[in-house]
This record gives C-alpha cells, structure tokens and sequence, in this order.
C-alpha cells in the first residue's frame, strides 16, 4: 500500500469514525439542543485531536500540493499531531476505559478514535515523515494545544457544569487533585514530546549511516 493510498484510507476512516461519534452524541442526549451538544462534542480533547489527525492525513493523500497539503506535511506538524493522538490513546486505555463501557456503535466509535486512529497516525510518523528536523525544545511548544485546551475546559466547565474527564473536573476533584492531575498531563505529553525528538533523531542517524559493502 503506498503512502498517499495509507493515508486516504485512513483518513476516511477517521472523519467516518468522527461522524459516527457525533451522530450518537446528538441522539442520544434528546433532551439537550444541538448547539450545546455540538459544544460539548468538540470540547472533548480526543475529539480535536482525532480532527488534527483526520486533516493531517487528508491534505497529503488528497492535495499535498495545497497550503494544508504543505502544513499537514511539515515534519515538526506530524510529530506534534502523533505526540497528541498517541496521550490519548494511552491515556484512554489508562485513565478511562476502566470508568465507561460502550456497547453497539458507541464501542466501534470507541474503538476508532481511541485506538485504531491513534496506531493508525503513529506508523504514518514513523514510517512516512521524514526524520532529522526536531529539536528537544520543540515538544515544549507543543505543550500549547493541551495547555489551551486545559484553560478552554475550565472555562467551559465552570460555566456549563459539564466537564469532558473526571481528572479535569475542579468541582468533583477539587483544586488541589485537578491541579494535580492537569500538571501531570502536561509533565505525561512532555515525556511523550521527548520520547517522539528522540525516536525522530535516532531515525535520522541511522539513514545518514553509511551502508558497508
């Protein structure tokens, strides 16, 4: 399977596997307007991150000549979306699988965004992008997405009572287990970050070894 079919097969598959998601979440709250279920959708950090994840593979397999094409391939882009997508396959599978249990539709959703997404986009980083770029400070610019989303989410939840994880809500946890929690998310996408600049040096090394007759 060549790259670009890799990547459109699998960029189907997550806007299906985002669609598929929304759908349940619309009907399945009947008692709640769209506007607020829509809100609470994309307020979910897996949500965004399989949505960065769907882009990241659409431009390059559809348009890689294009201005997101050029974007989704920037090397420094792809590490960044493969450190998100893959704290939130670990973190669903530790911190969060224990506490829901889906069935039907619900658990093949599940199944596409926490886990088939997630390995998915992590061999397209490490067997398509180009390795030898990063540099050991860039994960800590990456931490921008997850910080953002960490203040969105306090936000939002102090003013809808609704909060996405129970390691993100203030009121359950109080401030000082949810300060707890959201430093060790971030300390958790650092070592993450750091493991991705090692894996992508390492890479490159070998590639510029010389081959021995």
């Amino acid at each position: 399977m060549g790259t670009r079919v890799y990547r459109a097969v699998f960029a189907l598959v997550g806007w299906l596997a985002l669609a598929l998601q929304y759908g349940l979440t619309l009907t399945g709250n009947p008692d709640r307007g769209a506007g607020e279920l829509t809100l609470n959708f994309v307020s979910y950090f897996t949500v965004l991150t399989n949505i960065l994840v769907a882009l990241a593979l659409t431009g390059p397999a559809l348009s890689p000549d294009s201005r997101m094409g050029r974007w989704s391939r920037s090397e420094g882009v792809r590490a960044a979306v493969a450190m998100y997508i893959a704290v939130v396959g670990l973190t669903y599978h530790f911190l969060l699988a224990d506490v829901w249990d889906p069935q039907g539709w619900a658990l093949i959703a599940n199944i596409l965004l926490h886990y088939v997404m997630p390995i998915a986009f992590v061999l397209d980083w490490l067997l398509f992008t180009p390795k030898g770029r990063l540099r050991w400070i860039d994960p800590v610019k990456w931490l921008s997405f997850p910080a953002l989303y960490t203040l969105w989410t306090l936000i939002h939840g102090y003013a809808s009572g609704w909060w996405p994880y129970w390691f993100m809500n203030v009121p359950a946890l109080g401030l000082a287990k949810a300060g707890f929690w959201a430093a060790a998310m971030l300390a958790f996408f650092l070592i993450v970050g750091l493991i991705v600049v090692a894996i992508d040096r390492t890479f490159a090394r070998r590639d510029r070894r010389p081959v021995s007759a």
